[in-house]
C-alpha cells in the first residue's frame, strides 16, 4: 500500500469524509421577498453547517443575480396565503432535484444568520420552538373539521414554520402527509389558521421531532429574548411585502 493510499484510508476511517453531508436549503421568495435572498444566502454561507456541502434552492418568480452554490427555480406568485401554504407543492414537484440531499431545511426568505449554526441542527425531524409561544400552548388550528386540528389535550410545544427540516426521507414523508391534508381541507373549503405552519404543527404531534431547536434559530429581529441570537427573523411590513 502506497503512502498516499495509506493516508487516505486513515482519513476515511477517522470519519472526516463520512461526516461531510449534502444539505439543501429551500427558500421561497416570490415578489418583493427576492430582496432578502442575497443577504440570507451570504450570511448562511458564513455561518451555516461549515464543513458540509450546502446548496441553496430558491423558488421565485423574479430575476435574481447568480450566487455561489445557489439554484433558482421558477415558482409563480399565487397571492396570500397560497404563496406560503403551497410551498409544500414546490418542494414535492421538484423532488428529483432534492432527493439526493442528505438533509433538507426550509427557511423563510426574510431570515438572516448572525452566528454559527452547526451539526446541532442535523437530525431526522428538526423543529424550532416558536419565539411567540415560549411559555404558552401556542396558536394551533381549532377547527375540528380541519386536518390541522389540534385538540385541547394535545400539543406541548408550538413550532415555527420559518425554520424546519430533517433527513430527505423524513422531509419527503412530511411533504406527502401535509399535501394530502391541505388538499382535503381545500376540498372542504377550509384553510388552516396559520396555513402551512398549522399543518406542520399537526405533523409534529403525530411524528414528534427528534431535534427541537430553541427560539435562537427563529429570533425576531427587534425582540429581546433570553436566548442567544442565531438566526434572525427580520422585521418587515407584512402587508406591503405581500402586495
Amino acid at each position: 500500500m502506497t503512502f498516499l493510499l495509506r493516508l487516505l484510508v486513515i482519513f476515511l476511517l477517522s470519519g472526516h469524509l463520512a461526516e461531510c453531508a449534502n444539505i439543501g436549503v429551500l427558500v421561497v421568495a416570490t415578489g418583493k421577498y427576492i430582496e432578502f435572498v442575497k443577504p440570507l444566502v451570504s450570511s448562511a454561507q458564513n455561518h451555516f453547517c461549515k464543513g458540509h456541502h450546502v446548496t441553496y434552492i430558491v423558488f421565485t418568480d423574479q430575476k435574481a443575480e447568480p450566487l455561489p452554490n445557489t439554484v433558482y427555480i421558477f415558482y409563480p406568485k399565487q397571492g396570500w396565503p397560497f404563496d406560503t401554504m403551497n410551498r409544500y407543492y414546490a418542494y414535492y414537484n421538484h423532488w428529483d432535484l432534492l432527493k439526493n440531499q442528505d438533509y433538507l431545511f426550509a427557511i423563510d426568505a426574510d431570515m438572516l444568520f448572525v452566528a454559527d449554526v452547526g451539526d446541532e441542527v442535523l437530525g431526522e425531524r428538526v423543529a424550532t420552538q416558536h419565539p411567540g409561544f415560549i411559555d404558552s400552548r401556542g396558536s394551533y388550528e381549532t377547527n375540528p373539521l380541519s386536518k390541522a386540528f389540534v385538540g385541547k389535550d394535545e400539543g406541548a410545544c408550538y413550532f415555527a414554520g420559518g425554520v424546519y427540516g430533517g433527513t430527505s426521507e423524513a422531509f419527503f414523508h412530511m411533504l406527502t402527509t401535509n399535501i394530502k391534508h391541505v388538499e382535503e381541507d381545500l376540498k372542504n373549503g377550509i384553510i388552516a389558521v396559520w396555513h402551512d405552519e398549522s399543518h406542520w404543527n399537526r405533523y409534529c404531534i403525530d411524528y414528534p421531532p427528534t431535534v427541537v431547536l430553541p427560539p435562537s434559530y427563529c429570533y425576531p429581529e427587534s425582540w429581546s429574548l433570553n436566548y442567544p441570537k442565531k438566526i434572525l427573523a427580520l422585521d418587515k411590513n407584512h402587508a406591503g411585502m405581500r402586495q
